[in-house]
């Protein structure tokens, strides 16, 4: 082989690895701390790297600076909980999102920051409490984004269903839970579960499953996550 052809191979070796998207998954708890987190990170991790979507996974709130998050296309906020980013963080955050990047929140990123009103508008919703795990039957009302476009109109799953507080108007609801369908739920007869929108520049989507192990392992389940990672990375 030629050393002009090695070089051409490493060199678009190289360019082809610069176009990647890359995303950091972020798992840091101040509150209540899921047992499903490691099982999440491994499902997460693998369908994006069947995707081919570079990933890297940490607790470590110091990524959270200008110069650490600009090499993500994407930050998904995996059960996380309680107050997780300082004042400078929480201002790269911004600053991240305001560039144009996205945002995924999965189950208990609704339990976090509820005292920043700007990630309050992020994920759309906060976490105000929820009864025991459960089956529960949803109406998914959009079957055309790609979380859920490979969806059936009524999708029955069992998970911990969060009730929410403060929902933001103008979110693009995605699926709603039937609350007769199961016990415990003090929402009503509108009660969304997972929306999509365009916030102050980047772009969000949230999904309130995700609290089981065994959650992780439901292929629906798997595709609703990287429908809305790929949405948040700006694919249609």
């Amino acid at each position: 082989m030629s050393r002009p052809f090695v070089i051409f191979v490493l060199l678009s070796c190289c360019i082809f690895a610069s176009g990647q998207d890359k995303v950091l998954i972020f798992t840091k708890t101040a509150g209540f701390r899921h047992s499903s987190i490691p099982k999440g990170v491994e499902t997460v991790r693998s369908l994006l790297n069947e995707e081919g979507i570079l990933s890297t996974h940490t607790e470590d709130a110091s990524y959270f600076s200008t110069d650490s998050l600009i090499q993500f296309d994407a930050v998904i906020f995996l059960n996380t909980s309680g107050d997780i980013l300082d004042e400078t963080q929480k201002g790269a955050f911004m600053a991240y999102i305001r560039s144009g990047r996205g945002y995924v929140g999965i189950h208990a990123a609704s339990d976090t920051e509820f005292n920043w009103p700007w990630y309050g508008g992020l994920v759309g919703a906060y976490f105000s409490q929820h009864p025991p795990v459960q089956d529960a039957k949803m109406d998914v009302v959009n079957r055309e984004h790609l979380s859920t476009k490979h969806l059936p109109e009524v999708w029955f799953h069992k998970d911990e269903w969060y009730d929410f507080k403060d929902v933001k108007q103008g979110l693009n609801i995605l699926m709603t839970l039937d609350e007769t369908s199961y016990k415990g739920g003090t929402m009503g007869k509108f009660h969304p579960i997972a929306w999509f929108q365009e916030y102050d520049g980047g772009r969000s989507f949230y999904t309130a499953l995700g609290h089981t192990d065994e959650s992780y392992d439901e292929e629906r389940f798997q595709k609703h996550i990287i429908g809305g990672i790929r949405y948040a990375l700006g694919a249609r």
